[in-house]
């Protein structure tokens, strides 16, 4: 599990990589739940999994609160907004705002972009194949932080459950008014939650890690709304196309906790 916690400066404004497009490796499908894990919340996550796997397209908007512990222990968070729109197999766009990011990131299942808007400057890696390819990319080789790409694999259990040792069912809450299963999980480096819609649309409504071995235990959040499983999408917005003012750089800056830093005095 994969936590973007903080945002230093590196070679000057230092921009988060969108935490919903939010460090796991998807593998074979499990089988079996792991040991501790009650029956009720596998059977949750399985159908949430399988049902986001299943969706060909949608969007989603995101509220997102990074916390971060200062040099004098004081937690702090860092809230922005971020939306998204994926089309299977292989195209993804997400919009990363806020008091530090103002970050975009293309995917067309050949090329991946991101677009540092408020410095006009953008990185290009080249990615063939699907979002899952891409998301794995950002991580391994890229090393990105992703927090929320959990979720957006294909296959998205095996991923979530990897180094967990026990997950409980909470009973029913409500996020935004709509009624949710909620459910905890413990991982060896993390505890994480997610609060699952009831009903025919088990959607994610609610997902937060816990990097509970890092001092002060900060979490990442991320609230979900406007979900639309049947979007009207322009195929031109999975392709970034710069501008004439545009600068491309020839290397991505990636911060020691996963963020990109965009060089704003270039």
């Amino acid at each position: 599990m994969c936590v973007n916690i903080g945002c230093p400066p590196l070679l000057g404004r230092a921009v988060m990589l969108l935490g919903i497009v939010t460090g796991l490796a998807v593998g074979s499908a499990a089988t079996l739940a792991a040991e501790g894990v009650d029956a009720d919340a596998d059977k949750i996550l399985r159908e949430m999994t399988q049902y986001m796997g299943g969706l060909t397209a949608f969007s989603v908007v995101g509220d997102v609160d990074d916390e971060i512990v200062d040099l004098e222990g004081q937690k702090l968070q860092i809230s922005s907004s971020a939306t998204l729109v994926l089309e299977r197999p292989g195209r993804v766009y997400a919009h990363r705002q806020g008091p530090i990011a103002d970050v975009e990131a293309f995917f067309d299942g050949r090329m991946l972009t991101l677009h540092g808007k408020r410095v006009d400057a953008y990185v290009q890696h080249e990615v063939t194949g699907s979002i899952d390819d891409a998301i794995t990319e950002m991580r391994s080789v890229l090393h990105l932080g992703v927090p929320a790409g959990d979720l957006l694999y294909s296959d998205a259990y095996e991923g979530l459950m990897t180094d967990v040792r026990s997950g409980a069912y909470l009973g029913t809450a409500y996020v935004h008014g709509t009624e949710v299963h909620h459910l905890a999980y413990r991982a060896d480096k993390v505890d994480w939650q997610i609060w699952v819609k009831t009903g025919e649309q088990p959607l994610p409504m609610k997902y937060v890690i816990t990097t509970k071995w890092l001092t002060g235990a900060p979490a990442y959040a991320v609230r979900f709304r406007d979900w639309n499983t049947s979007p009207t999408i322009d195929p031109g917005q999975f392709t970034f196309t710069p501008s004439a003012s545009s600068t491309k750089l020839d290397v991505l800056p990636v911060g020691e906790l996963g963020s990109v830093s965009i060089e704003e005095g270039r």
